[in-house]
């Protein structure tokens, strides 16, 4: 069950003060992963503790799962993981965090909130300003991955995606995973309840020009 949370609220407008990369991994110089809706970042645990040469960013827009992941971390003192808590274009829009994005190496968008109706696609993680963001301040060669078991959210993120010229579509194989790192070798908590259901997975892969 998805717990919808509204993105536009003017409870995200508030950003909080988001430390620096030396206050957030031990080693900030590594490649920095970037998660959108991380939810309670189970995905992102799995991925910090086998791929030690990379760091993990999860933003989330429910409070409570960050708090509790960012609990998680400290227990297993874990380096190369961090979780943030607001709406995420704001957070990289945002003056004081733009030291986040030109670090990224790679973004993922998995099983986003579809927001059904029509009227609520403005709700949608992934907006042109969104990805203009991305497109401005992402290094060229930056990866982008979007997985998502509903259809129509899949062609929108698409169409969103592939709009802006500085993104081009991949296939799986032309990723180089020596010099990057597979995530789709890991699931979501969703995925694994797609999975178990037997319902389609649509998926894609960007590179920066």
């Amino acid at each position: 069950m998805r717990q919808h949370v509204n993105p536009l609220s003017r409870n995200f407008n508030q950003i909080e003060r988001i430390p620096s990369l030396v206050e957030m991994f031990c080693d900030p110089k590594l490649n920095l992963h970037l998660d959108i809706g991380c939810a309670s970042g189970d995905f992102l645990f799995d991925l910090a503790l086998v791929n030690t040469s990379w760091n993990y960013l999860g933003i989330e827009i429910r409070e409570r799962l960050v708090k509790t992941a960012k609990s998680k971390v400290r227990e297993r003192e874990i380096k190369n993981l961090y979780f943030v808590f607001g709406n995420a274009i704001n957070i990289l829009n945002d003056v004081q965090s733009k030291f986040i994005i030109k670090n990224v190496k790679s973004v993922s968008f998995n099983f986003p909130d579809p927001w059904f109706k029509k009227r609520h696609y403005k709700r949608r993680v992934v907006q042109p300003e969104f990805i203009n963001v991305l497109s401005n301040s992402l290094p060229k060669g930056s990866l982008i991955f979007i997985k998502t078991d509903v259809k129509d959210l899949f062609d929108y993120m698409d169409c969103t995606i592939s709009s802006n010229f500085n993104f081009q579509k991949i296939d799986k194989k032309d990723v180089d995973l020596n010099k990057s790192f597979n995530p789709n070798n890991f699931k979501t908590n969703r995925e694994k309840y797609v999975i178990v259901n037997q319902l389609d997975i649509f998926e894609r892969i960007y590179r920066k020009n």
